[in-house]
């Protein structure tokens, strides 16, 4: 009765083992959970801290070898058979360790096929050891299972922990009794737990390394979404007040009145260009088709080339007239500045499922301009920033020489809000795309 009663004992304190190493496993995994929402939260309000110091290194595992120090005095006491083969073990167990515990700091060599030798090694010296004296020198099984927590990731953990607890626990047995059940929960113990620490720590290391990337983004994409923005509004806006102050010096001379208003509508684009820039800076500037085609018609007009507008269709979403307002802009300033026309068309038909606009010239461009792709396709940088844009959203842009001649640009897009995607939102709402000189 006696024995049965100290077997039910030990088969107790390990089923506390077990549960409490799960516990911990489980409470692991919520703090990792609450970690990231509360590194979240740190973020948004500016509170995390930008100077995290170095990384953890194999250093920090390194005081637990004073857990050896009970078999060195051992050797040194003479209480240790063949003390030099002691001895022998004892450095390459600790060299083994220093070893294996620096390459868990770095995935790549974590990983390597050497460390992991080292520690299936580091694991026959620790058994030998533990079977050839018992006693202090069954301490290095915690140590390596410190070791092998360090190493070890993943799904595997578990089975892994639990198979070396229960392995060292028969092999503390053979000298120690019951008295092995301790050893077997002091490695599992150490298994985990060191485990769940550089797991923590690595993941915090990478969020940290992710905010950082994020943000560094973020600092580009505004950059070069002003820069766009702006590019894209002073291009066509200087461009119109090139055009119509050459129309008031050609016609001061002979008809004051119509240069005075040519200088009015100077004076009224350059207000505008003002008010737009202004809300570019606050990157809430929205584009209206309607406005745009007014713009063209009167960019057009001052740059002696007819303009011909032709609009059908629903109503439209502020979305896609932002966007379609943008390919007429940008087309307009080109057929202003490269197309040498004297007549342009712009069509706007909407359907249900989609609407499509197309710019039009009659012109043949400067006999020296190296402007024009030679196919459909996409020629400068202002036509490809506007194609990015709308292939963003679920639409098409195509830009090329005509088969009667002249120059095409045509944009295709869905009319539906459902059918753009956010990237599109973003690009229509903030002038993201590309700069305007196509």
């Amino acid at each position: 009765m006696k024995w049965a009663r100290s077997v039910s004992c030990r088969v107790e304190s390990w089923r506390e083992a077990v549960g409490e190493a799960r516990e911990a496993q489980r409470l692991w995994k919520e703090n990792k959970e609450q970690l990231k929402a509360d590194w979240k939260a740190a973020q948004k309000a500016g509170r995390v801290p930008e100077n995290p110091g170095p990384p953890p290194t194999g250093f920090a595992l390194l005081p637990w070898l004073l857990m050896g120090l009970g078999s060195l005095s051992n050797i040194f006491q003479g209480r240790t058979p063949n003390p030099w083969i002691g001895g022998l073990g004892l450095l390459v167990f600790n060299s083994l360790y220093i070893y294996v515990v620096f390459n868990a700091f770095d995935r790549k060599r974590r990983e390597a096929t050497a460390t992991r030798a080292a520690l299936l090694l580091m694991g026959l010296v620790t058994t030998a050891l533990g079977l050839g004296y018992g006693g202090n020198w069954l301490l290095f099984f915690p140590l390596l299972g410190l070791a092998t927590g360090s190493i070890m990731r993943g799904p595997w953990l578990g089975r892994t922990g639990m198979s070396l607890a229960v392995f060292s626990g028969f092999v503390a047995a053979f000298h120690e009794g019951w008295d092995g059940v301790n050893i077997a929960y002091a490695t599992f113990l150490s298994t985990m737990v060191t485990a769940a620490i550089l797991s923590l720590s690595e993941a915090v290391r990478e969020l940290r390394a992710a905010r950082e990337e994020l943000a560094r983004r973020a600092v580009e994409e505004e950059r070069l979404r002003f820069s766009r923005d702006l590019h894209d509004l002073l291009g066509h806006t200087l461009s119109v007040i090139v055009v119509k102050s050459e129309a008031a010096r050609r016609l001061a001379p002979r008809d004051m009145d119509a240069a005075l208003t040519q200088v009015s509508d100077i004076e009224a684009v350059g207000r505008q260009a003002l008010t737009e820039i202004r809300e570019a800076v606050t990157g809430y500037r929205e584009g209206s088709l309607s406005t745009e085609l007014d713009r063209a018609r009167s960019a057009l007009t001052a740059a002696g080339i007819e303009p011909v507008v032709r609009r059908s269709g629903p109503p439209l979403t502020p979305q896609t007239e932002a966007l379609l307002g943008w390919v007429v802009r940008e087309a307009v300033t080109n057929a202003v500045r490269y197309s040498a026309a004297d007549r342009c068309e712009i069509t706007v038909s909407g359907a249900a499922e989609h609407v499509r606009l197309t710019v039009a010239d009659n012109g043949s461009g400067p006999p020296a301009a190296p402007a024009r792709p030679a196919a459909p396709g996409i020629g400068g940088t202002g036509l490809k920033g506007l194609t990015e844009r709308l292939s963003a959203a679920g639409g098409s842009l195509r830009a090329g020489p005509s088969p009667r001649g002249g120059f095409t640009v045509t944009a295709q897009l869905p009319t539906s809000t459902e059918d753009l995607t956010a990237a599109a939102l973003a690009a229509a709402t903030t002038g993201g795309g590309g700069t305007p000189e196509g």
